[in-house]
């Protein structure tokens, strides 16, 4: 059940401070907005496809983009969505609602909140303990009434949301205070509209020597959303570092690749793949040594396996390796277990980059 909010425009002769609550009620439709007090949106057409960790397009919407979608924004939403303006309290149709659903961005239907992180607040607003995604909610400092508070806004559209304040619930301690009218409500069974749904991406898994080189590179390949390091291939459940190093677990360092198929292919990432590492080197990657360094592909499918196969052959008959036996093991995808934290984002935190090779 799609919730849309079409309320009326309430005048309101005196701003009222809630004390305590770090919210003013906004002015009314017919009150000028200072430029200070208006949420311009600058963005330029979007370059690069841009994905949250749920899989959904966050990129920036252009400004002729946003613009049309606020057609159809009765002079309330627009108020409040585009110029940063607050619903007054206790007046917003989805206060009280206590369905079981998705909160949407009126806007441009980016999924912002859950039912199960909504909660009583007593504030007049809803009130939400965290986002469906950390990267669909943008904060941002606002000192527009005299004192410091945090905006939210979606990432996609920059919609104005509300603010956010800490002085929520476990186990985020966080208040995300948000208008009724920047937000629409998809009831659990219903259909999600098409902006709201995650892309379809696939995963692929790659071991070529230290993942540290392995995920940057991969992580910079227009298409892959994200790239995680990890282990897979050896016998012990939650293999640590140190257990895989010694050789003793069988893992192979291994990357997992979440990647969207309608912008990168699956055989443009072997493609890939062989340009980053050395397949013809056995248990070893340039100076790494040992079995956890080996070449290996984990296919997610038989698609996967039947071209990683036919990839493999290709490059072994001509290719840039074909002089040498071509080492890389193909197998199924055991369970991938996540590397420790440190190992995440390595050459982007610390700098340097692991070598092409030749």
């Amino acid at each position: 059940m799609l919730i849309t909010k079409a309320l009326a425009t309430i005048s309101i002769s005196t701003i009222v401070l809630f004390i305590g609550l770090g919210y003013i009620s906004a002015p009314d439709a017919t009150t000028k907005i200072t430029p200070t007090q208006t949420q311009t949106h600058t963005q330029t057409e979007p370059q690069t496809t841009m994905y949250s960790q749920s899989g959904h397009n966050i990129t920036p919407m252009s400004e002729s983009q946003i613009q049309e979608r606020a057609k159809d924004l009765t002079p309330e939403q627009a108020r409040v969505i585009l110029r940063s303006g607050t619903e007054q309290a206790f007046c917003g149709n989805l206060v009280d609602n206590n369905l079981d659903g998705v909160y949407i961005c009126r806007l441009c239907d980016l999924p912002l909140f859950k039912s199960d992180s909504k909660f009583k607040s007593g504030t007049g607003w809803p009130s939400f303990f965290q986002p469906v995604d950390a990267q669909h909610v943008v904060e941002i400092d606002d000192s527009t009434i005299g004192m410091t508070r945090t905006e939210i806004r979606c990432a996609r559209c920059t919609a104005h949301l509300g603010h956010v304040f800490p002085d929520g619930p476990h186990p985020t301690g966080l208040r995300f205070c948000v208008n009724s009218v920047s937000l629409d409500f998809v009831e659990n069974g219903h259909e999600m509209p098409d902006g709201a749904k995650p892309n379809m991406l696939k995963t692929a898994y790659f071991g070529g020597g230290c993942f540290w080189g392995v995920e940057d590179l991969f992580s910079q390949l227009d298409g892959v959303l994200h790239a995680v390091s990890g282990y897979q291939g050896g016998d012990d459940d939650n293999p640590s570092y140190k257990d895989v190093c010694s050789g003793a677990s069988g893992h192979a360092e291994s990357v997992e690749i979440k990647y969207d198929p309608s912008i990168v292919s699956y055989d443009q990432l072997l493609a890939f793949f062989f340009k980053i590492h050395n397949p013809t080197q056995g248990n070893r990657q340039g100076p790494d040594y040992g079995s956890q360094y080996r070449s290996m592909i984990f296919t997610t499918s038989d698609a996967q396996h039947s071209l990683a196969t036919a990839f493999i052959a290709s490059q072994q008959r001509e290719g840039k390796w074909s002089s040498n036996k071509i080492t890389t093991e193909i197998m199924a995808a055991p369970k991938f277990y996540k590397a420790e934290e440190y190992h995440q984002d390595y050459h982007l935190r610390n700098g340097g980059h692991c070598a092409i090779p030749d």
